[in-house]
């Protein structure tokens, strides 16, 4: 009897986080939004890449407000829009720095629930994603010195198409979720990205408190991640850039701060390997800070 009524309790207690619940910081979730609600998502991206195996001395920063919103179609559609902020800065060992800041270009996509399977203070969902980035930012940009190089470009003047599939475990003490998603880059301005494939996978496990109650108003979560990056090489004028291209595996540890309505995180990725084409610059570090809201 005490063990069913501590189970009763820990359910009613997860009830008040039935809007809000813990989820992966570095990519999407296959958790509904509500028919008719939104989610605001404001999140700060500050990446280093600095070890250059060329020699040459280069740095490239790059730091992003990115802002998104999604809104529940239904029970099983749900469609976001992403609009990033970003300021770029790049210098080579001798050459002056040169940047760049403004909006990026702007990704729009839907996410529908495949499968759902929902027993007591546990769910599982199967959704698929796919979705387009639009050529918003700009992508002729200039300074002093003249036309800046694409890293610096505000936007990739192309359009670009993206699909994916992600799983989603959800119980009262923690949460697991996988996504697999590829991105076809197209040209613009003589220049073509490499297509992206990306495997994420995420954990989150319940800290504080370690037990619910009714009186239970936020819950501390910590969140592990592994990051997958596979990018193919660039082309410029038909011919392949040697130097672009590879796999970057990350491991992102960070904490989620949940209450019903609100969700504050921070996360650090640190790459565990690169195995990068020639003298492809590499990463870092990239944090993201951040929160949503429900409404």
């Amino acid at each position: 009897m005490i063990g069913l009524q501590r189970a009763f309790t820990a359910l009613a207690a997860s009830f008040a986080f039935a809007q809000s619940t813990a989820a992966p910081i570095t990519f999407n979730t296959a958790l509904p939004v509500g028919q008719g609600s939104f989610i605001s998502r404001e999140q700060i991206v500050a990446s280093r890449s600095g070890d250059d195996p060329s020699g040459a001395g280069r740095e490239s920063n790059a730091d992003s407000l990115i802002s998104v919103i999604a809104y529940g179609v239904n029970e099983k559609f749900a469609m976001f829009g992403v609009l990033p902020y970003v300021s770029k800065k790049a210098q080579a060992l001798g050459a002056p720095k040169r940047s760049n800041n403004g909006f990026g270009d702007l990704t729009v996509f839907g996410r529908y629930t495949l499968y759902q399977n929902n027993w007591s203070g546990r769910t599982l969902r199967v959704a698929g994603v796919a979705g387009i980035k639009a050529p918003t930012g700009t992508d002729d940009d200039s300074d002093a010195l003249g036309a800046l190089p694409v890293n610096l470009q505000l936007g990739t003047g192309s359009w670009d198409g993206f699909i994916g599939g992600v799983i989603s475990y959800q119980t009262i003490d923690y949460g697991m979720d996988a996504q697999l998603s590829y991105r076809e880059n197209t040209e613009a301005n003589g220049f073509e990205a490499g297509d992206e494939i990306r495997i994420d996978v995420s954990y989150q496990h319940r800290l504080l408190p370690s037990v619910l109650n009714a009186e239970t108003r936020s819950l501390l979560y910590g969140v592990v991640e592994l990051n997958t990056v596979i990018k193919d090489r660039h082309e410029r004028s038909g011919i392949v850039v040697d130097a672009s291209g590879g796999t970057t595996l990350f491991f992102t540890p960070g904490l989620q701060y949940v209450t019903r309505k609100f969700i504050a995180e921070i996360a650090l990725q640190v790459p565990l390997s690169q195995s990068l084409n020639s003298t492809t610059l590499e990463n870092d570090f990239v944090i993201r800070g951040g929160f949503r809201v429900n409404f």
